[in-house]
This record gives structure tokens, C-alpha cells and sequence, in this order.
């Protein structure tokens, strides 16, 4: 049964150019399944990012719909960035959430210490996002969103910035979190290896206007990066984002 389904969406953002604007997205179609960890690849540009936001619900579709079963369920936003606030320490940033829904202090703390406890970061709840490395700030921000216990977790590009030893490393903890707390993933991403390694499903996007030219299932991990079988995921996924392009 599916969590949620995208119909015919589209959207179109204005320009300062008398032109119609820019069509991100157009007949958008694809459902996810509860539990399913699924990745958003295509092109630079191809609306990944607009169909995430659309789904957060921070802006909405010019045409189409996008249905959720029931109420739409708790979701946590991860982005490229960790947006964290540089005034606050690890557990603040990791509380935020928390403290906007007017969880006692008490609580938010103990959930938000136990979520940088599962990221690693347990010694690290007083340290600031000036004094953590980049790899850490991006778990602090990972923390974040599991502190408040979501449903859904939505990331756009989370680990695109960051070096292969410490992405490999946050790849493996992502799909551990995910697995133990049952999480709906839809994840946004550039990277084939990355998005065969993670995904139970991969949407390859085709060039602006962004929508699904190809919808692959796989075999989700654990993994041997260096095994024959893995080799064949990415060159299935290669060549599905090849034929978008």
C-alpha cells in the first residue's frame, strides 16, 4: 500500500524574463511504499530538489496532486547543508525540533542526547558546530531530524559535500537508523554508487522538465561494495541515467 503518489504533478517557477518562468517538473508520477528507502537521481537541475520540497509540502504544485494515505505522517527535512545554528551546541541543535513542538525540557533532552548517542556524537552534546568537522555537523544535523521520531525522512543531497571515507561511513549508519526505526527514506542524489548502495528503489529523473523515465528495484544491502553483484546494480542504475539524459 502506498505511503504517497505523485499524479501528473508539475510546477514552474517565475523569472524575472517575460518567458512563462522555468518548468521544473511535469506530469510527475511515482508512489512510495512504507519502509521503502528510495533515491531521486537524474540530472543537474532536473527538479530532484522541487519534487522533495513539494512532498515536505514547503511549496506547492501548479498542477497535479500529490496523496497521501491518511494524515500526512511526521516527516524530518535533512539538506545539503546542515543548517545548523552556530550559536548553539550539538544537543540544542539536535533538541530543535522538539523544542518547537513544546516538549518538556526534561524529554527533549534525554531524546535529542540519545539521538547524537546513536550518530556517534555522545561525547559531543556541548561541542558547537564551529568545533565539529564537517562529516560531524552532518550527523548533528542527522540527529536532529530522528530526535523528533519521523515517519518519513526527506534528504536532498545530504552527503554531497563530504569526503568518500566519511560518506561510505554515513551511508552505512543512515541504512542501520533507517532499518531500526522502520523510516520511509526518500533520498535525493547525484551519485550512482550512492544511490544503489542505499535504495530499495531507484526513480532516475530525465533531464528539465524533470519526471520518471525509469523505476528500478534492487536488492537493498547490507553490501559488499566490491562485489560482482553490487557492480551490476550500479551499471543498471548507470545505464537507466544514461537513457534519461
Amino acid at each position: 500500500m502506498s505511503l504517497l503518489s505523485l499524479r501528473g504533478v508539475g510546477k514552474r517557477f517565475a523569472t524575472r524574463h517575460k518567458d512563462g518562468g522555468t518548468l521544473a517538473l511535469s506530469d510527475l508520477n511515482f508512489q512510495i511504499r512504507e519502509g521503502e528507502f528510495v533515491s531521486l537521481l537524474g540530472p543537474s537541475g532536473c527538479g530532484k530538489s522541487t519534487a522533495l520540497r513539494l512532498i515536505a509540502g514547503l511549496i506547492a504544485p501548479d498542477s497535479g496532486e500529490i496523496l497521501w494515505r491518511g494524515a500526512r505522517p511526521e516527516l524530518a527535512f535533512v539538506f545539503q547543508e546542515a543548517t545548523l545554528m552556530p550559536w548553539a551546541d550539538a544537543l540544542t541543535n539536535a533538541r530543535l525540533p522538539l523544542d518547537l513542538k513544546k516538549v518538556p525540557r526534561a524529554a527533549a533532552d534525554s531524546q535529542a542526547e540519545a539521538a547524537l548517542a546513536r550518530l556517534g556524537l555522545k561525547a559531543f552534546a556541548s561541542a558547537y558546530p564551529r568545533e565539529l568537522s564537517g562529516g560531524m555537523k552532518m550527523r548533528v544535523s542527522i540527529a536532529r531530524a530522528l530526535a523528533a521520531k519521523p515517519k518519513l525522512l526527506l534528504m536532498d543531497e545530504p552527503f554531497a559535500a563530504l569526503d568518500e571515507i566519511t560518506r561510505a561511513a554515513l551511508n552505512d549508519d543512515l541504512l542501520a537508523l533507517a532499518r531500526e526505526d522502520g523510516i520511509t527514506v526518500i533520498f535525493v542524489t547525484h551519485s550512482v554508487m550512492e544511490s544503489a548502495y542505499l535504495s530499495s528503489r531507484v526513480l532516475v529523473m530525465s533531464s528539465r522538465p524533470g519526471k520518471i523515465t525509469a523505476d528500478i528495484a534492487l536488492s537493498q544491502g547490507p553490501h559488499d561494495r566490491l562485489s560482482p553483484a553490487f557492480a551490476q546494480a550500479q551499471a543498471k542504475v548507470a545505464a537507466a541515467l544514461m537513457a534519461a539524459a
